[in-house]
């Protein structure tokens, strides 16, 4: 007894069966190649259209401005937990960097004793112009702090604290008072120098030219006397603008305050010094002023070193 299949049907199946292998890989191609476009438009959408290379370059670019600013950066995230400090920051806040490059979540205790960025967190207000103490063995640092929060599609997800040392604050400050005091001098002096342009207009009508030259040079030297020796003496324009002042008040009292010529001062930078500077001869000068009375002619002298 012999069992057997024609060859023909045997090809029949075999030509039946590929066709269906072929339908199902061309299929599982199509339905393949519309899964990665779809993934290719979510993962674009996430990475906000940008190539794997756009998003290094802005990567690099945003760890070089972090660590080029002054200004100390802190970023959390929705738990409080620090995300990112810059170098500024650790500087600041008197935070060292462990052997093994300490991690950001170590940090997340002290920052958290330090500002207390919970209520931004949890209802999105903003806290502008704090004023924190920083205190080591050592210095002692005022900070003025600005957190608010981080948001996505409505939703709070972090938050970032910009800090700097106020002292460096109150030191711009004084420089731009000392400043605003230098111009405030100059205006009150502007009215004299246009006297004097009449007065030598007048002198150059009546072609009285030896005059001129004399009164020319008696201004130039009172000048050079008054205002330009002090600038060359006195480098710090906080004290300066200040001595300015000072004169003009005595000028327009009768009197006279001069600037010994001995007098040096070197621009500091602190502004400890600047603020006891100003209030000791702020008193002295004022007592000496008191001192000469109503009766003008009388001439103040002083010696700052």
């Amino acid at each position: 007894m012999a069992i057997g299949l024609e060859l023909s049907r045997v090809t029949q199946q075999i030509n039946d069966s590929r066709w269906s292998i072929i339908w199902s890989v061309l299929f599982g191609m199509l339905v393949g190649l519309i899964g990665t476009c779809i993934l290719v438009k979510v993962l674009k959408k996430i990475l906000f259209g940008l190539e794997p290379y756009e998003i290094s370059t802005l990567f690099e670019q945003r760890q070089a401005m972090l660590q080029s600013i002054k200004e100390g950066v802190v970023a959390v995230d929705d738990r409080g937990e620090v995300t990112l400090i810059n170098d500024a920051a650790q500087e600041l806040l008197n935070y060292r960097k462990s052997q093994d490059d300490e991690k950001l979540s170590t940090l997340s205790h002290s920052w958290s004793q330090v500002v207390d960025v919970s209520e931004v967190l949890r209802d999105g207000t903003p806290r502008r112009d704090e004023e924190i103490t920083i205190k080591d063995r050592i210095t002692v640092r005022l900070l003025l702090i600005n957190t608010v929060p981080v948001r996505s599609n409505g939703v709070i997800i972090g938050a970032i604290s910009t800090f700097r040392d106020k002292t460096e604050v109150r030191k711009l400050m004084q420089r731009l008072d000392g400043l605003v005091n230098y111009a405030d001098a100059l205006r009150e002096r502007s009215h004299e120098f246009m006297n004097k342009l009449h007065v030598i207009l007048g002198l150059l009508h009546l072609k009285s030219y030896k005059q001129l030259e004399d009164y020319i040079l008696k201004t130039a030297n009172n000048y050079q006397e008054e205002i330009g020796s002090l600038l060359g003496k006195i480098k710090s324009p906080v004290i300066a603008g200040f001595l300015i002042s000072k004169i003009n008040r005595a000028t327009d009292l009768g009197h006279t305050l001069i600037l010994n010529s001995e007098s040096q001062l070197p621009d500091s930078g602190s502004e400890d010094q600047v603020a006891t500077l100003i209030t000791t001869l702020g008193n002295l000068i004022e007592n000496a002023l008191e001192a000469l009375g109503p009766e003008p002619g009388g001439e103040i002298s002083v010696f700052v070193v």
